[in-house]
This record gives C-alpha cells, sequence and structure tokens, in this order.
C-alpha cells in the first residue's frame, strides 16, 4: 500500500476516534422549550445582510432583531438543503469503495452526524417561527445538476464551500452573547462536529487534485465555480426582508452592493480560497468564475 491509501486511513480512524469523544444528540443536548430572550439577536448584528446601510440604519432596533432572526432560520433552512446535497455526494463517494475501510466508515459516520444536523436546523426553523425559506426555482434546479454532474474533487470541494463559509460565520455566533443562547447552542454543536468534517474533505480533495486527470481538474473548476455561485447567493432569501416589511427587490440590491457585506462573505471564504489556490481549484479560465461568486477579491 503506497503513502496516500495509509495517510487516508491514519486520518480516517483519528476522526473516528474524535467522532467518538465528541458527538452530540440535538434532541437531547438542546433545550427546545426555552423560550427566547427578551431583545436578543438571533446573528450577530455584524453579519445581517444589510447591516451599515443606509437602509439598515432607518430601521428601528426591533426590526433589525427581526431579520436577524429570518435570515438566521434561512441560514438553517439552506443548510439542510446545502448537507442534503452533501449526504448524496458522500454516498456516491463511498459506492465503489471498501465499506471495511476507515475512510468509508468515517464518511457513513459524517452522513450520520449530518443527518443529525440537518434535523436540528429544521427544528430550529420550527423554533423560530419564521416560513422555511427555500432556494430559487433556478438555484434548487442547478444544485439538482451540480450534484449530478460532480467530479469526485468537485464532491469534497462543494463539501467545502457549503461547510467553511458558514462555520467561519458560526465562530462569529457562539461566544456572542448578544445573541440567542439557543441559536449559539446549535452554531456550537454544528462548529464541533463540523471541524472533524471540514478536516476529512480537506485532506481527500488534496489527494484528488494531485490525481485527477487534466479534464477532470478542470472540469472541476468549473463546476465547483458554479457551486461558489449559487451557494453565496442562496444563503439569505430575499423572501426575508419582505417577512419584516422590506422592500424585496430594493433590499436584494442593497445588500448585493454593500461594502460591509461584500467583505464580510470574503473574510468568510479567505482561507478556503487560499487552500483552494493552493490544490489548483482557482487556476485558470474558471478564476472569472471564481470572482463573480463574491468570495475572491
Amino acid at each position: 500500500m503506497d503513502a496516500g491509501p495509509i495517510d487516508r486511513e491514519k486520518t480516517a480512524e483519528r476522526l473516528l476516534a474524535a467522532s467518538a469523544r465528541h458527538s452530540f444528540d440535538p434532541d437531547t443536548d438542546l433545550d427546545w422549550d426555552a423560550p427566547f430572550t427578551e431583545g436578543g439577536w438571533f446573528w450577530p448584528p455584524e453579519l445581517v445582510s444589510l447591516y451599515d446601510t443606509p437602509l439598515w440604519k432607518a430601521m428601528s432596533q426591533e426590526q433589525r432583531i427581526e431579520l436577524s432572526r429570518h435570515e438566521a432560520a434561512s441560514l438553517c433552512a439552506m443548510g439542510v438543503w446545502f448537507e442534503t446535497i452533501l449526504m448524496q455526494l458522500l454516498l456516491r463517494h463511498t459506492y465503489d469503495l471498501d465499506p471495511t475501510s476507515g475512510h468509508v466508515r468515517y464518511a457513513l459516520t459524517e452522513i450520520a452526524d449530518e443527518c443529525r444536523h440537518s434535523t436540528m436546523f429544521a427544528r430550529a426553523v420550527t423554533k423560530m417561527g419564521t416560513p422555511t425559506y427555500r432556494p430559487s426555482r433556478r438555484d434548487h434546479r442547478l444544485g439538482r445538476v451540480l450534484k449530478s454532474a460532480s467530479t469526485t474533487p468537485g464532491s469534497f470541494a462543494g463539501t467545502l464551500l457549503a461547510e467553511e463559509i458558514l462555520d467561519w460565520m458560526q465562530r462569529l455566533a457562539f461566544p456572542d452573547e448578544r445573541v440567542q443562547p439557543f441559536v449559539r447552542d446549535v452554531t456550537r454543536i454544528h462548529v464541533v462536529e463540523e471541524a472533524r468534517h471540514i478536516r476529512y474533505a480537506r485532506e481527500e480533495l488534496r489527494r484528488q487534485m494531485a490525481t485527477a486527470p487534466r479534464w477532470e481538474a478542470e472540469l472541476t473548476r468549473f463546476t465547483s465555480a458554479e457551486a461558489a455561485r449559487v451557494i453565496a447567493r442562496s444563503l439569505i432569501s430575499p423572501r426575508v426582508y419582505a417577512a419584516v416589511g422590506l422592500d424585496p427587490v430594493r433590499a436584494v440590491e442593497v445588500a448585493r452592493t454593500s461594502a460591509h457585506r461584500r467583505e464580510i462573505m470574503r473574510k468568510s471564504a479567505r482561507r478556503l480560497m487560499d487552500f483552494f489556490d493552493e490544490v489548483g481549484l482557482l487556476h485558470g479560465p474558471s478564476r472569472r468564475l471564481w470572482r463573480s461568486s463574491g468570495l475572491l477579491a
């Protein structure tokens, strides 16, 4: 056995041990009956899409907090969508592999984690009392195409896109005492378990890109760049603005052109873009697509 499979198995065994030590059951580890704190934010205000815009400054404090509630719910609902795709990609990855290997055992463990995360997010949306926000019809269809056409390295690139952007935001949310304790507990569980998933996906993507034939590497660059565009624009549903009494067309444009929001999105993906550049995902003509996602400066 060469070094690649050996390293892959060593990583899997470490992650399986970490899973055994630090896994959660959201149904019992969260207090679902606890009331929300009066005046508490549901997401750090600096991460709300309209923050520091003229529209934000014209809103009342109550309206801003209400927008944070709807945006937190949008992130949770979109998280279920992302993780549904991710679970399919992971199952497809394991289909031809040895089911007794540590690598496959960890993939199945991660799928179990993602199932719990999805039910946690869905239940959190219900607790927050908002509509269930969904991607646009176009992006829903694009998600179906992208997951079906994804290469193996593209599957891990897409995993990282969905996980690392949210992970960066959640690492700011869970220690923030302005944020509702329940929301902080949800993000804490997700951050702890996603750290393992990110490690698994990063190491596998590095291995895959090092051995991918030229055609596969080039296809992966384009499909991953398009996935980045879909994910970035889907995080916050335009319907959240109408829910708090704003003109959604105007609010979407204000958020899109906000210098603060653009900087937040670039910061959320900075480490990931550096890693993607290192493994060769940002090379060639697809770089223009990556920039149009708003994640790459």
